[in-house]
């Protein structure tokens, strides 16, 4: 049984609730850590001084064994706050996620990215259909944090696909809602960490990493890098037993080391600096990859996202061990103690030339994969916050029938629904009306949920079939002072734009609201009349809206190929009320001459 959209919000608050309960819990954890650290450096330091007053007896032997102890149970201490510190670090971020679902649904702005770079005023529809930006379909849908998932989900929402492509995504997102609540989980281990420094890792990986690691491939120095531990240690070993010129012999061994080190030191830094500080950041990658791997998906579509057989997050979490260890280089008391002892660096890059021959091209490949399932996973949220809303059918005969489509930015509470369907051979349909009765945003809402629909996505109607058309609209217009363009020039190039797509495809279907506004009403009404004609020779459906009551007399000279609707308004008590409803025929009643009567301007 579905939820309702009510159980779906409450579901979010226990959520919120649960997850705050747990940092607040993690958060007493670390603390009494932090006082069982102070307990244990006051213990070390109590036996320090037990120590100095101590006889040399067994008693004195105890103490010194006992030094250890603290220090064993602080470095333990430490590796547990820290693990501490990482969870409470994603639970934080489990929390966001939640927190943004139960916003979204109450009317708050979505806390991902909104499209707005990928705002086009050429583009054939994005720009009159609010596809991307503020208050947009793009801000509605997204939940994608990565670079490559956002361009994935405004490229499916810019472009028009075949239907058996689209029903492959449908597939596709019904079967990531079955397991929905993984996904929140999918989230937050992405969700908080550099999505720039994730690029920087994949482009190092991709392109830069096996030229900067050629130093390190000379078998004399890895030999030496090898065995340099032991030699360390040795001499080590024999100053401790025989003292003397062992210890100055160590120390200019442990110094040539360094030197060593130093010298390598500009090549080392390329290496390390696109990865330091990125060990956290790909164990989070990594958990998210491995929830991927370890589902067993069924549809074609996911199936073929899979570019590698084998398990790839294991690797990541590698090369995550490979740069946290490569990081003691930011302290540099153990960076120096590591370098003059096991040439650590060198070490390092050793181990990470090792990895990248074996696995940098499947990780690559992984992480390129997590926006695929991101961009799923954003429609797959958007159907579970909206059970109402329906698939759509993908048919490939000439469709569009819509029962009860709302437009999907309009709040539940205001939205009004309609009826709509299209002859079985295209048509103009003319839809006249007053002010603010509702044509502009019954075009957008047909517009928007074909947007929708093609993505792969559930709309917003009780039920949708329809087929694939390339949309094109005029509907916002703008002059432009930097290009010296008038708006009747902008609305040229528009229609130009429009009339050349038309010739190039038989799918394209034509929203227009109100057409030519920037020149006078007879050139207005001639020019208006033949793009209709236009059309209607081209056989290309299209929804006009209108103030242009003569547009609709055209139904006479075109009876097979023009339709009227119309949104009307009632006056009650002197007052004007929309009910925003299609109905059937031209509009008979206007609003122009309310308006101007209550700005003291009477139409006689």
């Amino acid at each position: 049984m579905l939820k309702t959209q009510a159980q779906i919000i409450f579901g979010y608050s226990q959520h919120i609730e649960l997850v705050t309960a747990t940092i607040e819990n993690t958060k007493k954890r670390i603390e009494n850590f932090s006082y069982l650290r102070i307990a244990l450096f006051f213990i070390e330091v109590a036996l320090f001084v037990l120590l100095l007053n101590s006889a040399d007896d067994i008693g004195r032997t105890i103490i010194q064994i006992g030094l250890v102890i603290p220090i064993a149970v602080f470095a333990f201490v430490v590796k547990k706050q820290s693990k501490l510190d990482n969870e409470i670090s994603y639970q934080k971020q489990l929390l966001w996620v939640y927190q943004n679902e139960w916003n979204l649904l109450n009317g708050i702005k979505n806390g991902y990215d909104d499209g707005a770079e990928y705002e086009s005023e050429i583009h054939p529809y994005t720009s009159d259909l609010d596809i991307f930006g503020k208050a947009s379909l793009y801000a509605l849908i997204n939940r994608c944090y990565t670079k490559k998932g956002k361009a994935l989900l405004a490229k499916n929402l810019k472009e028009s696909v075949q239907a058996s492509f689209i029903i492959s995504r449908q597939e596709a997102v019904k079967e990531v809602l079955t397991c929905i609540d993984d996904t929140f989980d999918f989230r937050a281990n992405l969700h908080g960490f550099d999505a720039e420094k994730i690029e920087r890792i994949k482009a190092q990986l991709d392109k830069e990493l096996a030229a900067q690691l050629e130093f390190i491939r000379n078998g004399a120095l890895k030999i030496y890098v090898k065995i340099a531990p032991f030699i360390s240690f040795g001499i080590l070993a024999v100053a401790i037993f025989f003292g003397g010129i062992f210890w100055n012999l160590l120390t200019v061994y442990l110094l040539a080391n360094i030197a060593f080190v130093v010298s390598k030191g500009s090549k080392i830094n390329k290496v390390y600096y696109s990865f330091s500080g990125g060990s956290n950041l790909l164990n989070g990658y990594a958990k998210a990859i491995s929830w991927t791997e370890k589902h067993s998906w069924n549809t074609i579509y996911i199936q073929s996202l899979f570019a590698i057989d084998k398990p790839v997050s294991e690797e990541i979490k590698k090369l995550s061990k490979i740069i946290q260890e490569f990081d003691a280089r930011l302290n540099i008391v153990v960076s120096t103690a590591l370098n003059a002892f096991l040439l650590w660096d060198l070490k390092c890059c050793i181990k990470l030339n090792e990895w990248h021959q074996n696995s940098s091209k499947d990780v690559v490949a992984a992480l390129n994969q997590l926006g695929d399932f991101e961009e799923l996973i954003a429609l797959a949220t958007l159907a579970y916050n909206q059970p109402e809303w329906v698939f759509p059918k993908i048919k490939n005969d000439f469709t569009l029938q819509a029962e009860e489509i709302g437009h999907p930015l309009i709040p539940e509470n205001i939205r009004v629904r309609n009826n709509y369907n299209i002859e079985s051979t295209p048509t103009v349909d003319v839809v006249t009306g007053s002010n603010m009765a509702g044509k502009s945003t019954f075009l957008r809402t047909v517009g928007i949920n074909a947007v929708l629909a093609y993505t792969g996505a559930p709309v917003c109607a009780k039920e949708m079939n329809l087929s694939v058309f390339k949309l094109n609209t005029f509907m916002r217009i703008k002059d432009s002072l930097n290009e010296s363009t008038s708006t009747f020039k902008a609305e040229l190039n528009r229609l130009k734009m429009i009339l050349d797509n038309v010739s190039k495809s038989r799918d394209t279907f034509v929203l227009i609201d109100e057409m030519l506004r920037g020149t006078n009403s007879r050139d207005k009404y001639l020019g208006s009349k033949v793009f209709i004609e236009k059309l209607i020779a081209e056989q290309t459906p299209a929804l006009f809206a209108t103030h242009d009551l003569q547009l609709a007399d055209m139904i006479n000279e075109h009876p097979e190929t023009l339709r009227n609707f119309h949104f009307d308004i009632q006056i009650q008590d002197g007052e004007m009320k929309f009910d925003y409803k299609l109905k059937q025929g031209p509009c008979s009643t206007f609003n122009a001459a309310i308006l101007l009567k209550e700005i003291g301007l009477s139409l006689e």
